[in-house]
């Protein structure tokens, strides 16, 4: 018997309380004559599935179960940090998903029966399927960071991570609103990989316009684990130097060992930074869920994934979307790749579930903005094709696109792929 099947003792006796979720009443134990499909998370990965397989499926009844009342979205999220934008720009309910056709349940998974193939969420109702999709982000290891290992949810009301959208957002904008002008923003960022390699220079970025135009003698010190900068360095460095001259402090190779609490103060293997606001990303993994279902497999942080359908290497009928798998070569983790990862993933789940073969050669396209001041935004896209020979997905040749400079119009198009993401995942 597996450890997964071994959590499941005394499972089969709480299926009645299926009925009760999130307002289904008629939401049945067991799966329809068409078949089922649960999706675990409603962010870009498993809302963009749930609405593609519907699309392409509708005889197939699709399940999203979500914890959160409604999906707010970490791409744009650092201008809330400029105070460009509201949050409520950034939330999107799942009333639209319900209205498409898709059975949308509030709870959270406590964990999966692969051999079963069910699902139980908190208080013991369970729900059957005939395949699953687990897109369920990432965690933090704060196990890497003694002071917040204890009580990380303590602690991150200290030192706030805002790398999960919404109230970690709005803490650390009203952390710098109370920073006294001349104060430090320091902010520390992890070893890659993690979710969007450019957001925490975004971040940098849009810290700095809110503080240029507020507090301008304050300082960004920017603790960086990596060797450099690791994504659009040229165009980071360019803007800095022409729009923060002086203000910001970029410190590489800055790997972090510990934080004092108390002093605010980041510890890394050279120095000691306090800051007045300490801004700590720590290092990620995939979503707890997808540890507990055995479905990590590389460096006890990533789930393997066959790219042809998303599915797991390790686990039969579990489809693992976005930022939870191990990378393909140049892929980056970002809400986009997750939206791509779920539109093949659909696919190929709609085919399997109607004895058909998955299409061989699918292809991805990532397209990543980062604002550098409140409008001039700057872009990287990466086009991706299925390699049958290397088995996974690889880099097109000339598939990599970057801004020259950062503009206003490509600002423009940042909130306009936003709302266009929005709508087509969400409804």
């Amino acid at each position: 018997m597996s450890t997964t099947r071994r959590r499941f003792i005394g499972f089969a006796g709480a299926s009645a309380a299926v009925a009760a979720f999130g307002g289904c009443a008629s939401l049945s134990t067991h799966p329809p004559a068409g078949g089922r499909v649960v999706v675990i998370g409603g962010g870009y990965g498993g809302a963009s599935a749930a609405t593609r397989l519907r699309q392409l499926a509708p005889q197939i009844e699709v399940v999203l179960i979500e914890r959160e009342p409604a999906f707010v979205s970490c791409a744009l999220s650092n201008r809330i940090l400029a105070g460009t934008m509201a949050i409520d720009e950034l939330t999107v309910g799942y009333g639209g998903l319900a209205a498409n056709g898709v059975r949308v349940v509030r709870g959270e998974v406590t964990a999966i029966d692969a051999d079963a193939r069910a699902v139980r969420l908190a208080g013991g109702s369970v729900l059957r399927y005939d395949r699953l999709i687990v897109a369920a982000g990432i965690d933090f290891m704060y196990e890497t960071i003694p002071s917040m290992a204890a009580d990380p949810g303590q602690a991150m009301q200290v030192v706030p991570h805002a790398w999960k959208a919404g109230a970690q957002t709005l803490l650390l904008r009203r952390q710098l609103e109370a920073m006294p002008d001349g104060g430090v923003f320091a902010i520390h960022i992890p070893p890659t990989p993690y979710r969007c390699p450019p957001a925490p220079y975004e971040r940098v970025s849009q810290v700095a316009w809110y503080l240029r135009n507020n507090k301008p003698k304050s300082k960004i010190v920017v603790l960086d684990s990596n060797d450099a900068i690791v994504a659009k360095a040229g165009l980071f460095t360019a803007a800095w130097k022409k729009w923060y001259p002086g203000m910001i402090d970029y410190r590489p190779k800055s790997l972090l060992v510990d934080v004092d609490l108390r002093t605010l103060t980041a510890i890394t293997e050279f120095e000691k930074v306090r800051a007045d606001v300490l801004n700590v990303l720590p290092p990620m993994r995939a979503g707890r869920i997808a540890a507990q279902a055995g479905l990590v497999t590389t460096n006890a942080r990533w789930c393997d994934v066959n790219y042809l359908t998303l599915e797991s290497v390790k686990v039969k009928n579990v489809h693992v979307l976005g930022d939870s798998t191990f990378a393909a070569p140049g892929m980056a983790k970002s809400g986009h790749m997750a939206n791509q990862h779920a539109k093949v993933c659909a696919s190929a789940i709609a085919d399997l579930m109607q004895d058909r073969m998955p299409f061989a050669s699918p292809m991805m396209i990532n397209t990543c903005y980062s604002f550098i001041t409140d409008r001039e935004a700057v872009r990287v896209s990466h086009v991706h094709r299925y390699d049958a020979d290397k088995r996974t997905m690889m880099l097109i040749p000339g598939g990599v696109g970057l801004s020259a400079e950062p503009t206003a119009l490509e600002g423009t198009y940042a909130v306009r792929w936003a709302q266009n993401i929005f709508a087509s995942m969400l409804g």
